[in-house]
């Protein structure tokens, strides 16, 4: 198996959701409104679409955020969707009984989703001198001082329980 190597691996970071049970057709709908937004835009466009299909990709969008802050130590304000695919998935296949004894088809399509989200502030270099001067000072007897960006407006909306309890 071929592997493909990221360009930008230290200044892209991803979430992949598969087994999604929806059409593709109707995920690349909403996703061809996101692409090439910041992060915070994405989040406030999601929120308000009313698809089905906004619900599961707005927890991806969140999840790759999630990994970009824990992970890589991004700030959420500096993040774009650079690159956001719909892939066709396994399609699950039912028999209905229908009259006469006869069964009728039903297919259950499901799809893959794939979010790439980058960080705008930083290029290849900067980021390289900066893990350099973390794991620098991560070394017994240097002092490290991480500032986390948190914006509070994003967080209350999570609090509050009401972005969640959508089925």
């Amino acid at each position: 198996m071929i592997k493909k190597i990221k360009k930008n691996r230290y200044t892209e970071v991803y979430a992949l959701g598969q087994h999604i049970c929806m059409s593709p057709h109707k995920a690349r709908r909403v996703i061809d409104q996101i692409r090439g937004r910041s992060y915070e835009e994405t989040m406030m466009i999601l929120e308000l679409m009313p698809y089905r299909a906004c619900y599961p990709i707005l927890k991806l969008v969140y999840s790759a955020a999630a990994n970009a802050s824990h992970n890589m130590g991004f700030n959420e304000r500096d993040l774009v969707i650079s690159k956001a695919e719909v892939n066709q998935g396994t399609t699950v296949k039912k028999l209905k009984p229908r009259a006469r004894g006869r069964s009728y088809a039903i297919k259950r399509h499901t799809c893959s989703i794939t979010i790439v989200l980058k960080n705008t502030s930083l290029n290849e270099e900067e980021f390289k001198r900066y893990q350099c001067t973390i794991l620098d000072l991560n070394k017994p007897g240097g002092s490290i001082t991480k500032e986390k960006y948190t914006d509070m407006t994003c967080y209350d909306m999570y609090n509050n329980g009401g972005l969640w309890d959508k089925k």
